[in-house]
């Protein structure tokens, strides 16, 4: 059985208890998860979102937020151990909510683009490995999971691609190191979305359910008939989270390429994204 979440991105940037209205929303729509983005996690009171989201009937995942100070595989090394710490305190305020999963591209940095040589891309993904031993040794410990998402090639030089992500996730070879997919970003560099689904099979540990254009599901080309079936036929048992950017950060705004409002209002997304989404995959609440 599939969850329908929603990330606290839809409304606000960086989420904090000031913004702890939202989770309200989450359950009035009808979500079972909600998806909690850590920007800044001195931010949020984790106790009172635990609580909160316990005396809701919502479930918590959590995602990560990779700016430029947060990422492993550069070649500076105070940056290097500052995203392995990262890394790890998302862990460890995971396994404190009980969130099966911390999620987001944990290889490098968002909007760290350029076209560099083979010795210099091969440097890089060894200091990734190095730190993605370690964080894997930690989640581990945790029994929490790793998912480690590909994104686009506007947003990362790294990891585009399901084979480049299962490459990299497969040399690590931890149980607890797997792959979420977005299919925003897979709607770029897959081939064949369905194909790319099977292809993952026990890998796939999280999947973020984003149109095309990162608007509201079942507005945009998606073939989401051909995901359903695919992410059955791998018995699939996760959640599926719309993660899209409603009041962004001009950081992440300019990380994610986002300019212009991508519904008529993030309460509108969230409404008319989990009605699709129940519909197609359908799933009692």
């Amino acid at each position: 059985m599939m969850d329908i979440g929603v990330s606290t991105f839809v409304w606000v940037s960086p989420f904090s208890t000031v913004s702890f209205d939202v989770l309200h929303k989450v359950k009035d729509i009808g979500y079972d998860v909600v998806e909690v983005a850590v920007e800044d996690r001195e931010l949020i009171d984790w106790a009172v979102l635990k609580k909160t989201c316990r005396d809701l009937g919502l479930r918590i995942t959590v995602s990560g937020a990779f700016g430029m100070d947060r990422d492993i595989s550069s070649e500076r090394p105070e940056i290097r151990a500052n995203g392995l710490s990262y890394i790890i305190d998302c862990l460890e305020l995971a396994s404190e909510v009980e969130s099966p999963v911390f999620g987001g591209p944990l290889y490098s940095a968002v909007g760290k683009t350029r076209l560099v040589s083979e010795a210099q891309k091969q440097q890089e993904r060894q200091w990734c490995l190095e730190h993605l031993h370690q964080a894997a040794r930690r989640a581990e410990a945790l029994g929490v999971t790793l998912a480690l998402e590909p994104l686009n090639r506007f947003e990362t030089d790294m990891i585009n691609t399901v084979d480049q992500a299962i490459s990299l996730v497969d040399e690590v070879g931890s149980d607890r190191l797997k792959i979420l997919l977005d299919t925003f970003h897979s709607n770029i560099e897959e081939k064949d979305i369905p194909a790319s689904i099977r292809k993952l099979g026990d890998r796939l540990v999280h999947v973020q359910a984003n149109e095309n254009d990162r608007g509201t599901p079942g507005t945009g080309h998606l073939d989401w008939i051909g995901i359903r079936d695919a992410l059955q036929a791998i018995g699939y048992a996760g959640s599926l989270v719309i993660e899209t950017f409603g009041a962004p950060s001009k950081e992440l705004a300019r990380a994610a390429s986002i300019w212009r409002p991508l519904a008529g209002s993030a309460d509108e997304l969230a409404e008319e994204g989990f009605a699709f989404l129940k519909t197609v995959f359908c799933i009692s609440t």
